[in-house]
This record gives C-alpha cells, structure tokens and sequence, in this order.
C-alpha cells in the first residue's frame, strides 16, 4: 500500500507519493509519470538508518535512467530547499548524468513545474499527512 501526503512549497500544495524502502526509492520515477491526483514523489533518505542525524550531510545522486518524462529534482534539508536540478531529460543510454545534492528528503516533480510555481532555493518545504 502507497502512503501520500501533502507537500507545501510557498503557498502551493501538492499530492505526494512517499518513497520510504530502498526499492521504491532506486525505481523511484522509472518508467511513471504523474497524474491528475499525484503531482510530486518524495524521497525518504536515510529511511532504514537508525542514526538519521549523523547522516544528513550525505550527498545523494539521482540520475534519469528508465524516466519518461523530464523531472525538477529538489533536495530538501532542515526543511529548506538547498538544491534544484531544473527539468532534468529522461536518459536513454549510459552512462547516465548524476543530479546531486545534501539533504534529508527529495522531491521530483514533472519537468518544470519549479519555474512555473517560482520556487527557488531557500524556499521552505512543509509536509502535511493527508
């Protein structure tokens, strides 16, 4: 069973899709695309270590292998936006581009959606159950 919740970014909400395990984190956006009634994938780090607090400066990469669509890679620490990858391509062959960034969770949203919304690095992140 999928869990969801609300992710708030500005004044803007979106219909999340939490990504907890390491298998629904590596195939994360293979191979999907969003929905009317799902609009962001988040990305627990560190989920399955007992010791989060000693982990979170740990640079993540995220790369575009088995994605239909382009994505905005968001990486989210302390509840503050620290890094965005705008509308990254989907990779069609290796060696396949890196997006890299510290935080305690990421946020993928359809290709674009960061510049069409104006959120920016800095930004605060909420998360809300639904």
């Amino acid at each position: 069973m999928h869990m969801y919740i609300h992710t708030r970014i500005n004044q803007d909400i979106f219909k999340t899709k939490v990504l907890i395990s390491d298998k629904e984190r590596e195939k994360g956006m293979m191979g999907k695309t969003f929905n009317s009634g799902v609009s962001a994938a988040l990305f627990v780090m560190n989920a399955n270590n007992n010791n989060n607090q000693t982990n979170r400066n740990i640079r993540h990469s995220f790369w575009m292998a088995g994605c239909i669509i382009p994505l905005d890679i968001i990486f989210v620490k302390n509840g503050k936006i620290t890094r965005i990858h705008h509308s990254c391509p989907p990779c069609t062959s290796a060696p396949c581009r890196k997006y890299s960034g510290v935080g305690d969770y990421v946020i993928e949203m359809p290709g674009g959606t960061c510049k069409k919304m104006n959120i920016k690095r800095n930004a605060l992140v909420d998360f809300y159950r639904i």
